[in-house]
């Protein structure tokens, strides 16, 4: 291609890996760099810690990313897009800051605010995307982030930053804004936003398009799934996309690969809701060029949708947790034994009717009894999960575990406990003019 922008995946998620990332900064040849690690969950999670710390909230893998990508970033002009400033993009551009100050480096960051309307959500209460209720019928609502799209973050990347710090966007939204701003798309170019989309589709969840998620052993075989690669694309100023990865690296980048991507989390591929576009996968080609470059074509695109998703987080009670493993003759059955005997001490709790989960891993924990195993494992991991109102009782739920140690049955070991408060999540739609998207610049 003539005029080729080249963009990289540096995380597909907030745990990835960070040396794929380094390798892409440094040998990649890249104008962007894009990190994706917001879930569902993860801002109203960053809330909760944000509420305890102020100056936190943001990813806690931000400056490990950053203290690796920045010095062959700055140096070849490589723009670092990502949503790793979560609940607090704020505090997260100063701590990009700080990290360009410890390196000696010289470095803009434009920090993109906006996506938190939590407070209008609470004045409007709109009802839930499920149909069932509506936003005042949850828990005690601790967050509402609304996905900006490719609008929000032009005016970034127009100051010249180095590092563009973002919270809630749109997954594929990352990747089209630096291809809007580098190719001048106009917002109402409905076929090149919807391969810009395509192309952010494919590179968003990191090695999941090079090989990492299909590999199978003997059906689908992955080279040097060590060394997995993360992807980058060539791009055209008209849209068109080579998928590839560093050469050397391990994966596999191909039509397979490509096309179950293409099809990761898309309900219909003709109608692919996004906040710049809605777009059209259903035309979608993929051409093995050589070994791991696969061009990728024939997306388009129609008018943007009127209203905006929003994710609310909210309080949902406890999970209590426990396991303890039995192994050796009759481990199976032991195992069983303490299920049944854990029943009936939840029974005395008075937590017998509560949701729970109550399994043998490696049994029947992935696919319940009706398609578990007959055979008789070697070793058995008995696990106990309850979900309970309050912290205190969630915390019973690993005690009773733990109290099978001496009260049987025999030779049990290895026990875990945990607590953890459930924040789950719902989605609304609200209006655009509900969202007021702002950029601050930093420098170091």
């Amino acid at each position: 291609m003539a005029d080729t922008f080249r963009i990289g995946a540096g995380a597909g998620y907030s745990g990835d890996r960070i040396d794929p990332a380094q390798a892409l900064a440094e040998h990649g040849r890249l104008d962007a760099l894009v990190f994706e690690c917001l879930a569902e969950r993860t801002i109203a999670l960053a809330q909760l810690r944000r509420s305890r710390e102020p100056e936190h909230g943001y990813d806690p893998l931000l400056e490990a990313r950053l203290r690796a990508v920045l010095p062959a970033c700055v140096r070849g002009g490589v723009t670092v897009v990502t949503n790793m400033g979560a609940a607090n993009p704020p505090a997260a551009g100063r701590a990009a800051i700080g990290v360009a100050r410890e390196q000696g480096l010289k470095l803009r960051v434009a920090v993109v605010g906006g996506d938190d309307v939590l407070a209008w959500v609470r004045a409007n209460d709109p009802a839930l995307m499920d149909g069932v209720g509506r936003a005042s019928g949850l828990g005690e609502l601790v967050s509402a982030n609304a996905y900006l799209g490719a609008d929000a973050l032009l005016p970034a990347l127009a100051s010249g930053a180095n590092v563009v710090i973002t919270g809630r966007v749109s997954d594929p939204a990352l990747f089209l804004a630096p291809l809007m701003h580098r190719f001048g798309w106009r917002a109402d170019d409905w076929p090149r936003l919807g391969q810009g989309i395509l192309v952010g589709h494919l590179l968003e969840c990191a090695a999941q398009v090079s090989g990492g998620y299909i590999a199978d052993p003997g059906r689908f075989d992955v080279p040097d799934l060590h060394d997995v690669g993360f992807p980058l694309a060539e791009v055209g100023a008209d849209g068109r996309a080579v998928i590839t990865k560093l050469p050397g690296s391990g994966g596999r980048v191909d039509r397979l690969t490509c096309t179950a991507q293409l099809l990761y989390e898309v309900g219909d591929p003709a109608r692919y809701l996004q906040p710049d576009v809605v777009a059209d996968f259903s035309r979608v080609r993929f051409s093995e060029l050589e070994p791991d470059r696969v061009q990728a074509e024939g997306a388009g695109g129609s008018a943007r949708p009127d209203t905006l998703k929003a994710t609310l987080g909210y309080r949902d009670g406890w999970i209590g947790e426990g396991q303890i493993s039995y192994a050796g003759p009759g481990a199976r059955a032991r195992g069983e034994l303490a299920l049944r005997v854990l029943g009936q001490r939840l029974a005395r709790l008075g937590l017998a009717a509560r949701e729970r989960r109550a399994e043998l891993i490696g049994v029947n924990a992935m696919h319940g009894s009706q398609l578990g195993t007959d055979r008789e494992p070697y070793e058995v991991r008995v696990r106990l999960a309850v979900r309970c109102t309050s912290q205190d009782e969630a915390q019973r739920i690993g005690q009773e575990v733990e109290a099978m140690y001496l009260n049987g049955p025999a030779g049990g070991g290895g026990v875990t406990q945990s607590v953890r408060e459930v924040i789950a999540a719902a989605s609304v739609l609200v209006p655009r003019d509900a969202v007021h998207a702002s950029v601050q610049v930093l420098e170091a």
